[in-house]
Formats: C-alpha cells, sequence, structure tokens
C-alpha cells in the first residue's frame, strides 16, 4: 500500500546543516522548484540545458580522454540504451573500468551527469569509465532502470577486450538514484552469477521506498530531495507498489534479505540528510553479511552537498575520501 506525506509526519529532529553550506543551500531551493508532476518536464529541461553563464564539461579533457557512444541492446531486445565511454587517449594493455549510474532520483538526468566527477581518472590513464543512460520512470517504471543499467554492464563486460578493459577489474558506482541502482544491478551480478564486480561505490544511495527511518521523515521543504521529492521519486519507479510487500530487492536494495557475496564497498552520506539512515544501516547489514566496507558519515552534510557546495571545507574532504578509495580500488 503506498503512503503519503500524512501517514509519515515529520516528526523527527534534524542535525544542523553546516555553516558554509547553508547559503548554497538557500539559493539551490529558491532555484529548483519541487519534484511534482507538473514540474518534472521543467527539471529535465533544465538539468539538460545546465546552468547559465556555465560551459559545458569538456569530456576530452584538453584530448587526453577519447569519447565515444555505443547504442547496445536492452534486456527485452526491443530498445537500445546509449553508453557513454571514455577511453584514455592512447591507452596500452587493458584498464580497470568504472561503470557509472547516473543520479536524478528515478525521474531526471543521463548518461552525461555528473561524469565530471570521473574525469580525472581516465585523463590519468587509469580507468575506462563507462555511463549507462537508463530509461526514466515514471514513463518507465520498475524494473526498465535497474534492468537497463544490468544490461548495460553485462554488455561491457563481454565486450572487454574491444573497450580496453580488464573484465576481472569492474568498478561499479553512482550517487543518489545512482547509488541505489548501482546497489541493484550489484546484487543482480551477483545473482545472476556475472559479471563478478570488485567495488561498488555508493554515494547517498537511494535504497528504501519504504520511508520509515527517521532520516527519511526529517526534511520538509528544506535541504536537497526532503520527504515529498523522495516519496515522489519512489512513487514515480514503483507506482502502487511503493511501500508494500511487492517490491524486488532489485529496486529497493534496503529490501534485501542476503547481503552476503557483494563486492567491497564505499558508502557516505550526510547527517542532515534524507537517505541517511538507510545507507548507515545498509553499511552496517554488508558488514555483518562480511563484506568489507568503508562508511562515511559527514556533520551537517546534506543531500548532494560535495556537488553544490564543493568549495567548502565539508566537500573538500568528502571528495578527498572518496578519490583516496576509488584510487586505492584502481590499483587493488
Amino acid at each position: 500500500m503506498t503512503g503519503t506525506n500524512d501517514v509519515y509526519p515529520s516528526t523527527t529532529p534534524r542535525p544542523p546543516f553546516d555553516p558554509e553550506i547553508v547559503p548554497v543551500l538557500e539559493v539551490m531551493r529558491e532555484a529548483m522548484p519541487p519534484f511534482t508532476a507538473e514540474n518534472l518536464p521543467a527539471l529535465r529541461r533544465a538539468l539538460a540545458e545546465g546552468l547559465p553563464g556555465v560551459e559545458p564539461t569538456d569530456l576530452t579533457v584538453g584530448g587526453t580522454v577519447q569519447v565515444d557512444e555505443r547504442d547496445v541492446p536492452g534486456p527485452d531486445g526491443n530498445h537500445d540504451i546509449t553508453l557513454l565511454i571514455l577511453t584514455p587517449a592512447g591507452q596500452h594493455g587493458p584498464l580497470p573500468a568504472i561503470y557509472h549510474i547516473h543520479s536524478g532520483g528515478m525521474v531526471v538526468g543521463d548518461r552525461r551527469t555528473q561524469i565530471e566527477m570521473l574525469l580525472p581518472y581516465v585523463a590519468e590513464g587509469l580507468a575506462v569509465v563507462v555511463s549507462v543512460e537508463y530509461r526514466l520512470a515514471p514513463e518507465h517504471p520498475d524494473p526498465a532502470p535497474v534492468e537497463d543499467c544490468y544490461a548495460g554492464l553485462v554488455w561491457t563486460a563481454k565486450n572487454a577486450a574491444k573497450l580496453g578493459i580488464d573484465p576481472g577489474h569492474l568498478i561499479i558506482g553512482g550517487a543518489s538514484a545512482g547509488g541505489g541502482l548501482s546497489a541493484g544491478t550489484a546484487l543482480l551480478a551477483r545473482d545472476r552469477a556475472f559479471p563478478r564486480l570488485t567495488h561498488q561505490i555508493l554515494v547517498c544511495p537511494m535504497l528504501d521506498d519504504r520511508l520509515r527511518t527517521p532520516s527519511s521523515r526529517m526534511l520538509d521543504g528544506e535541504g536537497m530531495w526532503d520527504r515529498n521529492d523522495n516519496l515522489f521519486g519512489w512513487t514515480a519507479l514503483l507506482g502502487e507498489r511503493r511501500g508494500g510487500s511487492d517490491v524486488s530487492p532489485y529496486a529497493a536494495p534496503a529490501r534485501a534479505e542476503d547481503l552476503a557475496d557483494l563486492p567491497r564497498t564505499y558508502i557516505d552520506t550526510g547527517s542532515a540528510e534524507t537517505f541517511r539512515d538507510e545507507a548507515l544501516i545498509y553499511a552496517q547489514r554488508l558488514s555483518q553479511a562480511g563484506v568489507s566496507v568503508d562508511f562515511h558519515m559527514w556533520g551537517g552534510g546534506t543531500h548532494g552537498f560535495d556537488l553544490m557546495a564543493a568549495h567548502t571545507q565539508l566537500a573538500r574532504a568528502s571528495i578527498a575520501a572518496r578519490d583516496e578509495f576509488i584510487r586505492r580500488a584502481l590499483e587493488r
């Protein structure tokens, strides 16, 4: 049975936002309308157009990165999905791959969303990055998004030699919805016994459709991705099934009963964000299942603070910790 905002009242106190982040939050809340069916087309256009006066990211990084796009078979054989493939120019020998799944609450974003976070690893010749463009809800509800992500991962692994990828060194990762889809895709890869992943990087991941944790209730009209946005995103993905018993763990990985034999995991979250508790619980359960976990909770951080307030001390610390993990993962 689906829930409403009245079913899950905001009764939980939240930790304070980091003072450096507060001015940025105020600007972002004014600039970004809430996620609703009426606002969704405008939100998608705004994301596609980018910020006014900000030049699009140079994916070639001055010619050090080769950019390719491939349409590959989707999970049902009736549609293709597009992969953005970033390769170090003039690479020699197979490299680790980072399979990237973009953010956007399951309802916005594309294969280029937040890809700039991974460009340094390609430009430095450390990795090949493959970013998948999965179908979005509500037009394409579950299981379309996670099955698209898995189909792209399978194609990447099967074509590793052509892509200059080491098939034994595959890392999956993403932020927010991309983190949730990464976790779901990793579960699919484990349960379908292909491909074998070495690491998963779950940045403030969207894992639980039930909206029962204290952190999922504590933000109402403040921060980024509050309980109202979260309800919209999960309902877009799951419809009437949201919060009920008929939801797959591949769609909502917090529901997975068995977390054993998953890849080494990095999880981070802010202390003042909607996904705090589900990230914390997932990290704990992974560790209890025998998975090696690096978990970071950043005091005062709200959702996406590392991107929207990258100049702050808190964001710099979180980015540095994640970067250090990724570099170790690439070295293995």
